[in-house]
């Protein structure tokens, strides 16, 4: 190989690289709004799930016999060395419940449950320590394995069932007519 030849296919290899970075950087790019994407989806399908279960408790606050009086919703505590969020909390003059909604909830869930949300609810609202504190799973989409699974655990669990629907404003107006 000449020296011209050598020299030629190292600025063919150059030429090829700039082109091989340019379509990195596209597709990286792609993959960045692919990702923004299908997390916006997910966190969707969790408020989705949270506003279901929520109004839920709004039209119904019990827990089988269980009845409560006050509904928190995204409450949020926090000390200099620990802080969470609780999707929803149900207090009543005995009892508290601490439930935590997922679109599809993971087994995995009842463990973190049962080792860091109840025992952080406890050390972050201290002033409830006398209370009775309940553990509630609620999940969109459910099996038996779960189900099952939370039992074992002592948690209650909720699930969907069916669609529920409320008319908000009967008060409409007609558009586009004539």
């Amino acid at each position: 190989m000449t020296d011209n030849e050598l020299k030629e296919l190292v600025a063919s290899l150059a030429i090829a690289q700039q082109k091989t970075d340019v379509q990195m950087a596209k597709t990286d790019a792609k993959l960045d709004r692919i990702a923004a994407l299908v997390g916006n989806i997910a966190n969707n399908q969790g408020d989705s799930a949270e506003e279901f279960f929520y109004q839920s408790f709004i039209n119904n606050p019990n827990l089988g016999k269980i009845h409560f009086d006050t509904i928190y919703r995204n409450l949020p505590a926090n000390t200099k060395k620990l802080q969470d969020e609780f999707d929803i909390v149900l207090v009543n003059e005995t009892s508290i419940a601490i439930v935590e909604v997922k679109h599809k909830a993971h087994p995995k869930l009842i463990d973190d449950m049962l080792t860091r949300k109840l025992p952080n609810f406890r050390t972050l609202f201290p002033y409830y320590k006398e209370l009775k504190l309940y553990g509630v799973i609620a999940s969109m989409i459910s099996n038996n394995k779960l189900i099952e699974k939370a039992r074992v655990a002592g948690l209650f669990f909720i699930t969907q069932q069916g669609n529920h629907v409320v008319l908000v404003n009967d008060k409409a107006k007609v558009f586009g007519s004539s």
